[in-house]
């Protein structure tokens, strides 16, 4: 289970994201200004929320800042009631040469094709993939207990998923992006369950004596990486989904495992461990087929929770001078970055598919909230706040 506190430290630093590295700067790079005054709505509620929640996701990008006049960018287009439903259609221009860069018509419910279309603009225009139709699981104590809660990339459509009146921790996506794994008490022990969201219907994937917890299905869906007790020690494991058979990656009697995550390609994971015998965990790489692990965290006194991001990076929190920061590490050298601060205190980084953002608890005043984190220029910006505490995040496929 990942429990982990961690302020993103205010340094000034860069590299190539483009490359698959991050760059991060204090000041906000030059955005894109979209023209959105071209975009027709019929003046209903569903409309306004239409295009209120296009704007915002255009802007969550990164990529662009929404404007009513001017810009380099230009969204024509239209909204209008379909039944229960919104039918919207859009062309993308870029000025300066009249070029149409996207041309698309969307029926379906008012927030989802908000998302979808800000996707298709962000990809038209950038070549990047967006994150507005990303969703987000993680957990929730609005009703007093923990459970696991979704909620759309920017924070809104936020829904309950388990009620089971104890404690859910640790929940993780399936590759398919239909399924999620998480740690569940719900028969008083600590055991691992599956929850398939196109049927709603959960199933034990692991419920061996001890603790059964860092479920992490590998991107083939053929594997699932955990961390099991059974024999007396938490250890990292791999068990065949199909067959049920177990292997054994790690033995380390004296340490303890936690937070694997699989390589994109999946022919490694990396997790935590305090191994080196002085009771602060680092950040170990092993091969699936296992063998000796290789120490990849450098930097601060503890590095704990990492998650292997598609771009192939891994980010983590690193802890330094009493304070955890969110730190992207190089895997195959080991080099280290931190993110822009706005001086509070995170947890959970995930990354989110376009290879750009990392979604994180902020704790500040006891209280956690879901913050989207910017790698390349951005400052953190609050996406769930309030409504009881909000931890573990993990982005969508």
């Amino acid at each position: 289970m990942k429990k982990i506190l961690l302020p993103i430290l205010c340094i000034a630093l860069s590299a190539s994201w483009a490359a698959a590295q991050v760059r991060v700067v204090k000041s906000a790079d030059s955005k894109i200004a979209i023209d959105l005054s071209g975009i027709k709505t019929a003046g209903d509620s569903a409309s306004q929320m239409f295009f209120q929640t296009l704007e915002k996701d255009l802007r969550l990008s990164g990529w662009f800042d929404p404007v009513r006049a001017g810009g380099a960018i230009r969204v024509n287009g239209t909204v209008t009631p379909s039944g229960s439903e919104l039918k919207a259609g859009c062309q993308v221009l870029r000025l300066n040469d009249q070029s149409v860069l996207l041309s698309k018509s969307y029926n379906g419910q008012t927030r989802a094709i908000a998302h979808q279309m800000a996707d298709d603009i962000v990809e038209a225009v950038t070549g990047h993939k967006g994150i507005a139709s990303m969703r987000i699981v993680l957990t929730g104590n609005r009703t007093g207990k923990k459970e696991l809660y979704l909620c759309d990339s920017d924070g809104g459509g936020v829904r309950q998923l388990t009620g089971e009146n104890g404690i859910v921790v640790g929940p993780n996506w399936g590759p398919d992006g239909n399924s999620i794994v998480y740690t569940s008490f719900k028969r008083g022990f600590p055991d691992l369950y599956r929850l398939d969201l196109t049927r709603n219907r959960w199933e034990i994937l692991a419920n061996y004596g001890g603790l059964n917890t860092g479920a992490a299905i590998s991107p083939d869906g053929k594997d699932l990486a955990l961390i099991l007790s059974k024999d007396g020690n938490p250890e990292l494991y791999i068990k065949n989904l199909r067959s049920g058979k177990l292997t054994r990656l790690t033995a380390t009697p004296r340490a303890a495992e936690a937070s694997p995550s699989w390589s994109p390609d999946g022919s490694q994971i990396v997790y935590a461990s305090d191994q080196n015998g002085v009771g602060r965990p680092q950040l170990y790489i092993i091969s699936r087929d296992g063998g000796a692990p290789r120490r990849i965290s450098s930097r601060g006194t503890e590095n704990v929770a990492p998650d292997w991001g598609r771009n192939g990076l891994i980010a983590c929190a690193s802890r330094n001078g009493g304070q955890y920061m969110i730190a992207v590490i190089q895997p195959s050298n080991g080099q280290t970055f931190y993110l822009n601060c706005d001086g509070a205190d995170y947890e959970d980084p995930s990354w989110a598919p376009d290879g750009r953002h990392i979604v994180a608890a902020r704790s500040s005043n006891y209280q956690s909230s879901l913050y989207l984190l910017d790698t390349v220029s951005d400052r953190p910006v609050a996406l769930l706040s309030g409504g009881g505490g909000w931890y573990a995040p993990a982005c969508s496929p």
